[in-house]
């Protein structure tokens, strides 16, 4: 797997992660829009507000039949533990060996901390936005909506 940056119109690369339950997930049996967040750290107060800001804003993805899945590099147990205190309904996906992160070129910030970067990616597995920003934690979210409706107009 490669640092390349993905980018808008870049296909995600075929992957293997446990989900918090500790259930495989394979990035090549999406079927449906999707929006991967790579995020720090579970539990951690920026990452905090971002998985809760998906969670408050969760009906509205489900409603336009779209799949959130946050990726961070927490063990399943430590995911297990931040999706139920905090009542997460969606995926947390375990890449402890970063090698995800990686392939999809999530670069770091300050040089030292994992790297926060959200992707909206169509049904055919092509991504169509990129946002990165470690510190605007709860735009990761209207952002994706924004682009999300864009891609069911389309549609239509």
């Amino acid at each position: 797997m490669s640092d390349e940056r993905l980018d808008v119109g870049d296909r995600i690369p075929e992957f293997e992660l446990p989900d918090q339950n500790g259930k495989t997930f394979r990035s090549n049996e999406l079927s449906r829009p999707a929006v991967f967040y790579f995020y720090p750290h579970d539990d951690t107060p920026g990452c905090t507000a971002q998985a809760c800001s998906f969670r408050d804003a969760f009906e509205y993805f489900t409603d336009m039949g779209v799949e959130v899945i946050g990726i961070s590099s927490d063990d399943v147990g430590s995911h297990r533990r931040f999706a139920e205190k905090h009542s997460l309904p969606f995926t947390l996906l375990s890449d402890v060996d970063g090698e995800v992160r990686s392939a999809f070129g999530v670069p770091k910030s300050l040089g030292i901390l994992p790297g926060r970067v959200t992707y909206v990616v169509d049904a055919s597995g092509v991504i169509r936005y990129v946002f990165n920003s470690q510190m605007r934690t709860s735009e990761h979210v209207g952002r994706s909506l924004k682009i999300l409706k864009e891609i069911i107009q389309e549609r239509k």
